[in-house]
């Protein structure tokens, strides 16, 4: 008989239950409609509900999970993993993708738009994969994905601030794949270059014009770019990796 692949004898539990932080619109969106399209439970969050939401959960209610909840508090977020749990009696996945983005030379940068981008990007994003991995530690398997930045990597003028945010987030993956790993919880990051999102809505066209100049594929990314690899990530052929920042950005950081 041919040799199994990595990972093929570990089916995943179909439906998986998947939080994703900020899924209401832009890549988180894109992460929302895909897992529900697969068949897995989505449970997700963000400020405002959207007509995404209300068009997903008519198609199936039971497998979309939503709450209005912001990210900066630490209280809510934390009872809405517990009531995901308590619904669905296990998190298999976390993908924490909710972000903020100001931009401004950090020498004017008010006090208040730091502390955002630290609450959102990067305190969030621990405290998710603190209770979520709670939960995974008694079930013996899980999977977490940080949705970072290339601006973590190579920085960006103008972006001081959200690229350190950033940066924390990639220090955050690399210390859970050692300290999880060894109970089959499996940690890693996706590096986005500049998407076609709302975030980047903010670039003017000289901005613009000179990311994609900078780009050997001569274009911004699209969240369609970047589900493929945190799909496979969170797939049973996966199964071996860990610890990895996998940067998806038209080759802009060669």
């Amino acid at each position: 008989m041919p040799e199994k692949l990595p990972g093929e004898e570990l089916k995943p539990l179909s439906p998986r239950v998947i939080i994703i932080s900020g899924g209401s619109r832009g890549l988180g969106e894109a992460f929302v409609r895909r897992f529900h399209a697969l068949g897995d439970i989505v449970a997700t969050f963000s400020r405002k509900r959207t007509a995404t939401i209300d068009e997903l959960q008519a198609i199936d209610q039971e497998r979309l999970f939503y709450r209005e909840v912001d990210a900066t508090d630490s209280n809510a977020m934390r009872a809405f993993v517990t009531a995901v749990h308590e619904k669905y009696g296990r998190i298999d996945a976390l993908v924490n993708n909710a972000g903020l983005a100001h931009d401004g030379v950090l020498a004017t940068m008010s006090d208040d738009r730091i502390d955002q981008m630290l609450d959102i990007n990067l305190r969030a994003s621990l405290l998710l994969a603190r209770e979520c991995s709670r939960i995974m530690l008694l079930a013996g398997a899980g999977s977490i994905i940080n949705i970072s930045s290339i601006i973590a990597k190579r920085g960006f003028s103008g972006l001081s601030a959200y690229a350190a945010t950033k940066a924390g987030q990639i220090g955050m993956t690399l210390g859970l794949a050692r300290e999880l790993g060894p109970k089959n919880i499996r940690v890693n990051a996706i590096a986005p270059g500049y998407l076609e999102t709302e975030m980047s809505h903010g670039l003017n066209d000289h901005q613009r014009n000179q990311i994609i100049r900078r780009t050997p594929l001569g274009r911004l990314g699209k969240p369609a770019d970047i589900v493929p690899c945190v799909e496979f990530l969170l797939s049973p052929g996966a199964a071996f990796i860990t610890g990895q920042v996998i940067t998806i950005d038209g080759g802009s950081t060669v």
